[in-house]
């Protein structure tokens, strides 16, 4: 009998790819993930994983069985929501991990939604940029998360994630006041392609959105300041020292009299914003309010 527990950790492995990262991501000791392994190992009768590099990687038999061990999680958190229904399911916590923009459009309204209408249902919130929230989740760190597609990012078929679109924005180019182009209705990425960029660091899903657009337009953004933080990004081409692609929902209620912001010319770069749960838990009888709250708080949006 394959102990579920040990499908967990193999889970883990595969998404972290070493048994040290694994190991932390658990809050376990790599030698306790070991343990855990070697005997899952010998449960099934196969080698599960291989040495790559400095890492590891799963062989084919460990491919099969990580298949299964979504379908097997999955169904113990669908198991742990009807439970939770049964039992009542009325009050307790939920952890959102969310980027900063996120929070102020959908998740902080959201949350004054539910005090009202959901009273027991405790949100905590956890700021994590658009690619760190997935992790977090799977990790067992946050039951929902709100997060944007990003390169790299798991698919609509992923078997671990059951995910809710929210809403689409456009990226708008910001220039400096005094720029060449700030005079035009709209302005085309190709014309911008001698120009210093501001942006946000690699690994940030809007610093790939800026580097596909800009590639899609011919050229290879110049990188020369990076920042995480929009309100320093618009700060930075205020003060003349590039320009930038910046999320318009991002720049309501900032001070924008040192940039000019317009559309982008033709089919402008798009920020997708998504919640997502483990597979299993998004019947959960504390975490489908907050679901629906996000989609309510989401369609109330401006038409962009």
């Amino acid at each position: 009998m394959i102990d579920p527990r040990r499908l967990r950790i193999l889970r883990a492995v595969a998404d972290h790819r070493t048994v040290t990262a694994a190991a932390a991501a658990l809050y376990l000791t790599p030698s306790a993930v070991s343990q855990q392994l070697a005997a899952l190992e010998q449960e099934t009768g196969h080698a599960l994983l291989t040495r790559s590099g400095r890492g590891v990687r799963l062989t084919a038999a460990g491919e099969i069985l990580l298949g299964h061990a979504h379908e097997v999680l999955a169904q113990l958190e669908r198991a742990e929501a009807e439970l939770a229904a049964y039992a009542g399911g009325s009050a307790g916590e939920v952890t959102v991990a969310a980027f900063a923009t996120g929070i102020a459009e959908v998740l902080a309204p959201a949350i004054a939604r539910l005090a009202l209408d959901r009273p027991g249902i405790r949100l905590r919130v956890r700021d994590a940029e658009g690619d760190q929230s997935l992790p977090l989740l799977l990790d067992g760190e946050a039951d929902l998360a709100l997060a944007v597609e990003y390169r790299g990012a798991p698919g609509a078929g992923d078997g671990r994630l059951s995910v809710l679109p929210l809403y689409a924005e456009p990226f708008d180019a910001v220039l400096p006041a005094g720029h060449p182009l700030a005079d035009l209705p709209e302005v085309s990425l190709a014309d911008l392609s001698d120009a210093d960029w501001v942006g946000q660091y690699p690994g940030n899903p809007c610093h790939d959105v800026m580097q596909l657009a800009c590639e899609l337009a011919g050229f290879q953004p110049r990188l020369v300041h990076s920042s995480d933080d929009f309100r320093a990004v618009v700060a930075l081409v205020g003060a003349g020292a590039g320009v930038a692609l910046v999320p318009r929902s991002a720049l309501r209620g900032m001070d924008l009299k040192e940039v000019q912001v317009r559309p982008v010319a033709g089919s402008a770069p798009t920020r997708r914003v998504f919640a997502a749960t483990r597979r299993g838990a998004e019947a959960h009888p504390l975490i489908a309010p907050v679901l629906a709250a996000l989609a309510r708080e989401a369609g109330r949006l401006p038409a962009h």
